[in-house]
Formats: structure tokens, C-alpha cells, sequence
């Protein structure tokens, strides 16, 4: 049984709290709905190279993975973990102003890399947040969590029409936008406070191996779901420089960005279905084993309705896993480790998309869309990883495999 399942009434969350908590975590997809698909596209403009353009976009993921571990675990120690989004929104801010003054290389990888860092403790602090709601008051993490998809999806539609209109000229101005509206969310993020201390030593004592973060099984399946995520690496770089070369419309790569996330949402709005249905290794297994076919596909001439029925993969490639490894947190991991636990998460997940990036635009530039054949060959990595983490879990060697855990 799931710790969201023994979660008790939601009398005492505070106000609004699902709603809130969806619109905090949209403002950060603002962002990363502009910069993930057409932040390429800008640095094109500026006349770099693939290579250099892969470096300037894996730099500030390696920063990122750095920073987010070590402020989230800051953020556990804070009375109000919370209040770390006001001054991350601020200083991404300053930085996407600051971008406004670069020209060449090295001024716009030096910015960049700073924005990555301050940026790095948000969405870890936010899925942190959410994931309290789950455990103390049982309220969805899909339902709560699709929005920022949603945000996301608007922003592609968004940026993918402005880039027809104005090419990449108007990948800052959103960006600003976004980074703003990540401050005023902060202001209005949910107090939760600290997260309370188990109450004996007795019970602490007792789920001492449940809850702690040294498991070995814990942190193989955050690393094989963070390895399948960098199976995405050359998509996030390359797919909409591709696109365009094919000579679809810059609406028409939104439309492409935007059905991938849309069918993200659906796979969020089913979560709670989906955890009822599945275990947390059945959605993580079935979206590694998507991923390694998804990219297989992705060189073949298959026109842009082949190209949107891949991008609506990203329900499995990414939905899946993400769901499944949530779970895995919330029955894993107590609540005082919480942010630490999402921090550790996307540490992984950094680092292995950094690598998997600055790898992507030389292996690009060497095959080009045969390079996803290797980007298939590292989400195969990942799936591996999945398997032998589901082999070692201490509950499962101890039970014969009949625990939830197990599924």
C-alpha cells in the first residue's frame, strides 16, 4: 500500500491547494516550453555552429544538476521550502535579460550556464510540494501535475507561432515573460512547512530501509529512468532545426511540439487510474521498452503525420516513467526527504541529458537523423538498468516477489 493511500483529510491543507499548486508549477513550462523546442533556433540566429550549439545547451544542464541536489537539500532544511521559488524566479530573470546582450559564443554559454543554475532548484522544490499534497492529504499528483503540461503545450503553440512571424527574435521576450511569472507564482506557492519528524525512534527504526535514500535499487531505477529521458536529447536539440529543413511551418512544428506534451496530459489526467492498474515498474518498463522503438523509427521518411504520431509517444517515453517514478519516491522515500529525493532525481536526469547532449550535436552532425539510432541504443541502457534495479529490491528478494513493489 501506497503512503498516498493512508494520507489523512484534507481539512487542514491549505487553501486552494491542487489549484495553486498546478499554476506554480506552469510557470516554469513557460520557460522550458520556449527554450527546450526554439532556444536552437535563436542560437542559429546568432550563427553557431552544431557543435557549439549542442555545447551551449548541455553546459547549463550540467550546471543544473550540480546546483539542484545541493538547494534541495537546503530547501529541506528550511522552514518554508516554498520560499527558495521567489528568488529562483528573480534571478532566471536577471539572466534572461542578461541574454539580451550576448552576441557570440561564449558570452551566451557563460549567461546560459548561470540561468541553469539558478533556475535548477524549482521544478524539484515543486514536484517536492506536490508530492506533500499526495502523502498528507491524498490529493492526485496527475491531476495536479497535467496542468504544467498544459502550460507547456500553450507555450509551444505559442512560441511556434511567433517564430513564423518573427524567427527566433522572439525566443527572449517569452522566456522574460515566463521568468516573471515564475516570481509572482512563487509569492502565491502554498505554505506547507517543514515536513514533520517520524514520531518514535521505535517506527523511524522500523522503516529505516523503507525511507532512507542509501538504497542501491532507489537510486538504479532513478538513473535507468534518467538514461531513457536522455534518449530525448537529440529530439530536444535537432527536431525543430529537422523540421524545418523539411519545410514544415513554424505553426506546424508547435503543432508537433504541442502533441507530444498533449498526449503527456491525457497520460497525467489517467495517473491515478494508471497506479491502480500498474505498478510503478510496469509504467517504467513499458516506457523505456517505447522509447528504444520510438527512436528506431524516428530516421524513417514517414511524413508529419508519422513525425505526430511519434511525438504522441512521448506519453509512454516520458509520461510513464515520470508517473512510475514518483511513485516509487512516495513509497520509497519519508516525506523530510522529500526534496532531496526530487533533487537526487533530477540530478540524475541532468546529467545524463547534459552528457547525452553535448554527445548529440557531434553525433549529428556525423549521421544525422541515423544518430537516433544511438539515442535508441542509450534508452535500451536505460531499460537494462530498470530491470536489474526491479531484480534487487530488498522487499522483493524478501517476499518471494508478492509485494506491490514487485508489479
Amino acid at each position: 500500500m501506497s503512503l498516498a493511500s493512508q494520507a489523512p483529510a484534507r481539512e487542514d491543507a491549505p487553501r486552494w491547494f491542487p489549484q495553486r499548486s498546478a499554476l506554480v508549477f506552469c510557470a516554469p513550462m513557460i520557460v522550458n516550453g520556449t527554450v527546450l523546442p526554439f532556444f536552437p533556433v535563436w542560437l542559429e540566429t546568432h550563427s553557431l555552429d552544431d557543435h557549439q550549439i549542442g555545447v551551449i545547451l548541455a553546459v547549463p544542464m550540467v550546471v543544473r544538476v550540480i546546483f539542484a541536489p545541493i538547494l534541495a537539500m537546503f530547501a529541506d532544511r528550511m522552514e518554508e521550502r516554498t520560499g527558495i521559488l521567489v528568488w529562483s524566479g528573480l534571478l532566471c530573470l536577471a539572466t534572461a535579460v542578461g541574454l539580451y546582450w550576448t552576441q557570440s559564443f561564449w558570452p551566451i554559454l557563460l549567461v546560459f550556464a548561470l540561468q541553469g543554475a539558478v533556475f535548477a532548484p524549482y521544478i524539484p522544490v515543486v514536484e517536492s510540494m506536490l508530492i506533500t499534497g499526495v502523502r498528507r492529504w491524498g490529493f492526485d499528483y496527475g491531476s495536479m501535475r497535467l496542468w504544467a503540461s498544459v502550460a507547456f503545450i500553450g507555450s509551444t503553440l505559442v512560441g511556434g507561432h511567433l517564430i513564423g512571424l518573427y524567427g527566433g527574435a522572439m525566443v527572449l521576450p517569452v522566456m522574460t515573460v515566463g521568468c516573471i511569472v515564475m516570481s509572482a507564482m512563487g509569492l502565491a506557492a502554498p505554505r506547507i512547512g517543514r515536513a514533520p519528524r517520524r514520531a518514535a525512534v521505535a517506527a523511524a527504526g522500523k522503516s529505516r530501509q523503507r525511507t532512507s535514500l542509501s538504497r542501491f535499487d532507489l537510486h538504479l531505477v532513478m538513473i535507468g529512468s534518467s538514461v531513457v529521458q536522455a534518449g530525448h536529447a537529440m529530439l530536444y536539440a535537432f527536431a525543430s532545426i529537422y523540421w524545418a529543413e523539411l519545410g514544415f511551418s513554424g505553426t506546424a512544428v508547435g503543432i508537433l511540439w504541442s502533441a507530444g506534451v498533449l498526449a503527456e496530459v491525457i497520460a497525467f489526467f489517467f495517473a491515478r487510474q494508471l497506479n491502480r492498474t500498474f505498478g510503478a515498474w510496469t509504467l517504467i518498463r513499458f516506457g523505456a521498452t517505447i522509447a528504444v522503438c520510438r527512436w528506431l523509427l524516428f530516421p524513417l521518411d514517414i511524413g508529419y503525420f508519422g513525425f505526430f504520431v511519434l511525438q504522441c509517444l512521448h506519453a509512454f517515453t516520458f509520461a510513464f516513467c515520470h508517473i512510475g517514478i514518483q511513485r516509487r519516491i512516495v513509497d520509497a522515500v519519508h516525506e523530510e526527504q522529500e526534496a532531496s529525493a526530487q533533487g537526487t532525481y533530477y540530478f540524475y536526469n541532468g546529467i545524463f541529458m547534459a552528457v547525452a547532449t553535448f554527445a548529440s550535436g557531434y553525433i549529428y552532425a556525423a549521421f544525422g537523423l541515423h544518430g537516433y539510432y544511438v539515442m535508441s541504443a542509450i534508452a535500451a541502457v536505460g531499460l537494462g538498468c530498470v530491470i536489474v534495479a526491479w531484480y534487487l529490491q530488498p522487499q522483493r528478494a524478501a517476499s518471494g516477489g508478492n509485494t506491490s513493489e514487485s508489479r
